[in-house]
């Protein structure tokens, strides 16, 4: 998401974020979660929405209650629906590549919490949204983790009578 990101937007934070997941991923969760947080306030509410998309979808990663994970989450989907509508329409295709893994996240985020029929629900569009994804390791990471999910949700198939929506065009 960040390398997308990285491409689209000239400054120095999608950079930025990238080391410190790359810190995240080397361990050291508590000091992630704090440079992201001052990413967060220095990006600011009204700061770019693929930004705050990608630091919130980042800093849910980083927390330890699953409460908090999923507020996180929330924040990321929000701002990818907002960076959606901003966008002029032949040019949606980030925002729309963002769909799957948000969207695996909160379902994620339900089973933790012991709801599985919201998970089931984000589940379904995460499926749906898994249309936009290339065919490359990363739409086949997240193809994978969707199947697994899945699989742990107790689904076998994938259910035909729920189609993706965009967030904020339909059911929510």
């Amino acid at each position: 998401m960040v390398e997308r990101q990285e491409r689209a937007a000239p400054d120095g934070v999608p950079t930025r974020i990238g080391q410190v997941v790359m810190l995240h991923h080397g361990g050291d969760r508590e000091e992630a979660r704090r440079r992201l947080l001052d990413l967060w306030t220095e990006v600011g509410q009204d700061g770019d929405p693929l930004h705050r998309c990608t630091l919130a979808h980042y800093l849910a990663d980083t927390q330890d209650d699953p409460t908090d994970e999923l507020a996180w989450d929330l924040r990321a989907l929000s701002a990818a629906q907002e960076a959606a509508a901003d966008r002029p329409a032949g040019d949606q295709d980030t925002a729309r590549g963002l769909y799957p893994s948000l969207h695996l996240n909160l379902a994620a985020d339900y089973a933790k919490l012991g709801r599985p029929d919201a998970a089931r629900s984000q589940l379904r569009r995460a499926r749906g949204a898994a249309a936009a994804l290339a065919d490359d390791g990363y739409g086949d990471g997240v193809r994978a983790a969707i199947t697994e999910l899945a699989r742990r949700l107790g689904e076998t198939a994938p259910p035909d009578d729920e189609p993706w929506e965009p967030p904020g065009h339909g059911r929510s």
